[in-house]
């Protein structure tokens, strides 16, 4: 099939924005206007959502067939890799200014905020990295988190929110109900106890404790330690509060986008008693956009739910899928919508109701305010209750011991010789001793019961 990828050179775009400090600063310099240090938000909030209206929706993907040719297109990820040192000199840059300069303090914070924006585009470049089974490419996600001192969320990222999202148990899924505010602690406290907690048990199954600098979690916090370290050592502590403020704004910024991802998604409970476990994700658990702009600037992130049924698939080749429940706009608009908790209940409970077929209760709902909403939307008679099937693999009753399980989703295969001695699986480690909430090291989504077994007969 003849397709090539119309954005191709367009993603040269996303390398523009690192840059927006180095734009601030000359356009101060030629004009003396104070406001041009505010860049980052003018463009990322103001002049983003306006070109997402006017340049329309692209929903274009490659075929099937082209799609292993199209990840190994090196051109598509040097783009990524070259975000990274565009982001750090503008982050130095930016500091340099704020500790030499005699400017305002609010002239001073707004490039704070600034530099803040661009640590949040940072800490997306992560995602794209960190999603990677190349380990320089997942090392290179801890760099590009550095700056916010959000190194947690590799780990929390791909271990704890792909295995739950859209369940109540997932911090960084929101509820109909909770306005963006009340989000915010509940995610960032949330993820961060959480992705302490899968690290301390992947280390416990190796016979190790978690204070050590294997704990990724510590290694990747210490690079933010260094990376503050030396900008107060060469600037003075005097920028330690702007450092804070730039880490508070990068790290909204992308729990701005958290929020909006999966607001109210909810996935059912499958299986038979004792067994009972939450449907497989599916396309419709995800809030989807093809506004052009926003899918530049965030390399495909708004095709989410192609991203959680592929998540080590790269940001060029991830699809739109026609299943999967569409916003009103691009996530920069709807990050604006989000900051005024009356206008997004307006404009996106109406959404979840309709995507539940009238039937509030099948939504993710905030526990405080359950008997209120579901008493706001009472549910029709009628409505209809989709019926998820487990997706185990083992088969049952069949001789032979398990030599190999594969998983299905990313292709991730566990080899009983090898083991997995990272996950403290240390070789020979039969499957059946393989902990039943373990899941694919890779993609993170798919757990032991969905793996493909091959057995040894």
């Amino acid at each position: 099939m003849d397709w090539t990828d119309r954005k191709r050179y367009l993603w040269l775009v996303a390398l523009l924005m690192p840059a927006l400090p180095f734009a601030a600063l000359g356009l101060y310099s030629g004009t003396g206007w104070g406001v041009w240090f505010w860049i980052g938000p003018i463009v990322i909030l103001g002049l983003v959502p306006v070109i997402d209206a006017l340049a329309g929706l692209d929903a274009s993907g490659p075929p099937d067939d082209l799609i292993a040719a199209l990840e190994a297109d090196r051109y598509y990820r040097w783009l990524t890799f070259l975000f990274l040192p565009i982001q750090y000199a503008g982050f130095a840059a930016a500091f340099w200014f704020i500790a030499a300069s005699d400017v305002s303090v609010v002239d001073k914070v707004g490039l704070a905020v600034t530099t803040g924006f661009i640590a949040g585009l940072g800490i997306n470049t992560a995602h794209e990295l960190g999603h990677k089974r190349e380990q320089h490419e997942r090392w290179l996600a801890k760099v590009a988190l550095a700056q916010s001192g959000y190194g947690h969320f590799y780990i929390e990222h791909n271990r704890g929110h792909h295995v739950r999202v859209a369940t109540p148990e997932d911090p960084a899924s929101s509820r109909v109900g909770e306005n963006f505010y009340a989000f915010w602690p509940r995610t960032v406290f949330g993820s961060l106890a959480s992705a302490w907690r899968l690290e301390k048990r992947r280390l416990r199954l190796r016979g190790r404790g978690p204070l050590r600098i294997s704990n990724d979690v510590l290694n990747a916090w210490l690079m933010s330690v260094l990376l503050w370290s030396v900008m107060i050592l060469w600037l003075g502590v005097g920028i330690l509060p702007y450092l804070l403020i730039q880490a508070f704004i990068g790290v909204t910024l992308l729990e701005a986008v958290n929020y909006l991802e999966h607001y109210g998604m909810l996935r059912q409970i499958v299986g038979v008693p004792g067994k009972e476990r939450y449907e497989r994700v599916e396309p419709w658990h995800s809030w989807n956009s093809n506004n052009v702009a926003t899918n530049v600037l965030l390399y495909h992130l708004q095709r989410h739910s192609d991203h959680h049924a592929n998540p080590t698939r790269r940001y060029q080749a991830l699809r739109d899928d026609d299943r999967a429940p569409t916003l009103p706009t691009g996530y920069a608009g709807m990050i604006l919508l989000a900051l005024v908790p009356p206008a997004w209940r307006r404009v996106m409970d109406p959404k979840v109701l309709a995507h539940v077929d009238g039937d509030m209760s099948r939504a993710n709902i905030a526990p405080r305010k359950r008997a209120r909403i579901l008493a706001a939307y009472p549910s029709p008679a009628t409505a209809s209750i989709p019926v998820a099937v487990p997706t185990g693999n083992a088969p049952a009753g069949v001789a032979g011991d398990v030599m190999r399980a594969v998983c299905p989703g990313c292709g991730y295969a566990y080899d009983v010789e090898r083991g997995n001695p990272r996950e403290g699986l240390p070789a020979g480690t039969p499957w059946s001793a393989v902990p039943d909430d373990w899941c694919c090291p890779d993609c993170g989504v798919r757990e032991k019961a969905d793996f493909v077994i091959e057995l040894d007969s």
